[in-house]
């Protein structure tokens, strides 16, 4: 999906961070994913281009905290980035 590379865990902290700026398109399509009830395995095969059957912890690793990541920013983080976008 993305050229980005991406970590075995996504960032959990409460402050957005680079990591979470590149890869804002990845955690819309893990939401959509989810939304929609998709095997946690097909996800991370296409956005991730990970075989879940070869590395079945690492990749349900990488699926976890990822989407517990986009929720987070649909619940929390999307604030921090409207205010960046206030005039002062």
């Amino acid at each position: 999906m993305s050229d980005d590379p991406f970590l075995d865990e996504a960032p959990d902290c409460p402050e957005l961070t680079p990591y979470d700026r590149k890869h804002m398109k990845l955690y819309f399509r893990l939401m959509d994913s989810a939304t929609d009830g998709a095997c946690w395995r097909e996800a991370v095969s296409i956005l991730f281009r990970l075989d879940a059957d070869r590395e079945p912890e690492r990749a349900r690793r990488i699926y976890d905290t990822h989407l517990a990541r986009a929720r987070w920013m649909s619940e929390q983080g999307y604030r921090l980035l409207v205010r960046e976008g206030r005039p002062a």
